[in-house]
């Protein structure tokens, strides 16, 4: 495991009523917006599109002091995920729902890690990098996870069974509501991270789906849309805190600056 940072100030949990699944975000004190924007985002700070971009790029790769190898990703999302209202769970991405830590595994009712980046989209695999980065690798349902696959967000679709409030067509996902706007900035964190001059390759957003290996996912425009629509919540600034403080040292800024999407593409 990374060496850890005394968490210091980092945000307490308050309990919420337990629920599975789980519709609505638990209270959980967080960072004020713009809090960082003297210290960490201050080069970032007043530009915008490419220069924006290129900034936030420096900051957020050069700070990622902490890099964890795949098989420890499983004990820091028990960490980075776990359910506020019950210590020994984990809340799962796309279902919503709540489940024990111990759960984790390849079985159909275990939990798994998923890549919301899907990891065939630049061919880069489990190794440490963006096959290992906190930001975008969440629990989740193992079959939910399979019927995603690594398919591209979109609107659209077939209800998910296993996941009331998701939809799938052959090549596209689309993720409740509640998680919409986390996937949109899970996936651009990657696309500003990875810009293809640390080995692996310059992922980027599109607005096309099916791509297939290419390092590329869309759809861009409903990414954005997502983004609008669905702002950061208690629980996901909660989870780039503890990623910042204890594993990896940087931060997903499009959760502290949700409109810097909007000023980059």
């Amino acid at each position: 495991m990374a060496t850890q940072i005394p968490a210091g100030a980092a945000p307490g949990v308050a309990a919420h009523p337990a629920a599975q699944p789980i519709s609505a975000s638990p209270r959980i004190s967080g960072p004020a917006a713009g809090s960082y924007d003297d210290t960490y985002y201050k080069d970032a700070v007043g530009k915008t599109g490419q220069e924006l971009k290129g900034a936030l790029h420096r900051i957020i790769s050069s700070t990622q002091t902490g890099k964890l190898t795949y098989s420890e990703v499983w004990d820091a999302l028990k960490n980075t995920d776990e359910d506020p209202a019950n210590s020994a769970n984990v809340l799962l991405l796309y279902s919503g729902t709540s489940r024990s830590k111990n759960a984790a595994g390849d079985s159909p009712d275990d939990w798994n890690r998923e890549h919301v980046w899907a990891k065939s989209h630049g061919d880069f695999g489990t190794a440490t990098g963006p096959g290992t980065d906190l930001h975008h690798l969440r629990p989740a349902d193992v079959s939910v996870n399979s019927t995603r696959g690594n398919k591209d967000f979109d609107n659209g679709g077939t209800e998910v069974d296993e996941a009331p409030g998701n939809r799938t067509d052959d090549d596209s996902f689309e993720p409740r509501d509640a998680d919409k706007g986390d996937v949109a900035r899970m996936v651009l964190y990657m696309a500003v991270r990875y810009d293809g001059d640390d080995g692996f390759p310059d992922l980027e957003p599109d607005d096309a789906v099916d791509n297939g290996s290419k390092p590329a996912i869309g759809r861009l425009s409903v990414l954005k849309e997502w983004n609008r629509q669905d702002p950061p919540s208690a629980v996901e600034q909660h989870r780039n805190q503890v990623i910042f403080d204890k594993y990896q040292h940087n931060r997903n800024p499009f959760i502290d600056h949700p409109e810097w999407v909007d000023q980059i593409w």
